[in-house]
């Protein structure tokens, strides 16, 4: 009794102090006409080691969770030399271009977590997005929760396809630490055409042919694009006083102020000029570890101050 009552004060804590910072793709904002500039709201950054925790909730295959980790072990910059160029380790490394003093973070796999027969249910709410995400390291870590496609989570399809935040460990010596998370949804079958595009015809907006997506996967090909672009959100504004422009609760940041635009020539309804695999004609414009490829988001680029692209 006594160490179920520690969890559920401990719970408290963690729901107490939860401080969302919602981003998410939308498609009536296809492609920023304009790149905004960022500004610095002189908080922390991601520093030093971190490590990328996965939470599954929900049933995904083997193959669907491949995609996912081989996408995250990419983003090292130890796996640079050994990725084909355009990479996603060289897309990453736009993100170096924010921090001038402070030492950039280090990203590596860190441990899974499954919860395949969704103990909380197939209807979350934020609250329980941040009981999910405290599944994973408590510091120096950024907690990924990923959602199946049958699971319903709130305003998922509705106004947003992820969201990133953060949450606080429990108090030690008097102090908590503070750790990032992401949720990101599989979209496949509940709003493909919002939040997998350009992998399904769009709900609204310019109607283009959609792209054959690179994993053959458009709900998880779907996952990656946001998933991309949470994390760097989460590496430049963590805790929701680093680089963002506009309101702190819907905040444009390095990836979601280039919103659409995967190559050079993206305009509403067309990602851009990309590279194209000739055996299968998927669309892609990164390359991954284990010869995977992927199709990732322009990140801002502060040293030009405009949406840089692989491609």
């Amino acid at each position: 009794m006594a160490s179920a009552a520690l969890f559920f004060l401990h719970l408290l804590f963690l729901l107490s102090i939860f401080q969302p910072s919602f981003a998410t793709r939308r498609l009536t904002e296809l492609v920023q006409n304009s790149s905004p500039l960022l500004q610095y709201h002189n908080g922390a950054l991601l520093t030093g080691d971190i490590s990328v925790n996965l939470i599954w909730y929900g049933n995904f295959k083997p193959s669907q969770k491949a995609i996912i980790t081989d996408f995250i072990t990419s983003l090292s910059s130890a796996t640079l030399k050994s990725q084909i160029q355009p990479s996603v380790a060289t897309w990453w490394k736009t993100t170096d271009k924010y921090y001038s003093k402070t030492k950039k973070p280090s990203l590596r796999l860190g441990k899974q977590v499954s919860d395949p027969d969704c103990s909380l249910g197939k209807s979350l709410s934020d609250k329980h997005l941040l009981q999910l995400a405290a599944k994973g390291e408590p510091t120096n870590a950024v907690n990924i929760v990923l959602t199946a496609k049958d699971v319903a989570v709130s305003r998922f399809c509705s106004g947003r396809c992820g969201t990133h935040g953060h949450g606080s460990s429990s108090i030690v010596k008097g102090k908590s630490n503070k750790f990032a998370y992401i949720w990101v949804g599989n979209s496949e079958t509940q709003c493909p055409g919002q939040c997998a595009w350009p992998f399904h015809q769009p709900i609204y907006g310019p109607q283009g042919a959609p792209l054959i997506a690179p994993n053959n996967d458009v709900g998880v090909d779907g996952m990656v694009i946001n998933l991309a672009t949470l994390l760097a959100g989460t590496a430049t504004n963590p805790f929701g006083n680093g680089y963002y422009q506009g309101d702190a609760g819907a905040p444009l940041e390095a990836a979601s102020s280039c919103s659409g635009v995967y190559g050079k020539g993206a305009y509403p309804g067309y990602a851009g000029d990309l590279l194209v695999e000739p055996t299968t004609g998927a669309s892609f414009n990164a390359h991954g570890t284990n010869g995977r490829k992927y199709l990732l988001p322009a990140l801002f680029d502060p040293s030009t101050s405009e949406c840089s692209t692989l491609v």
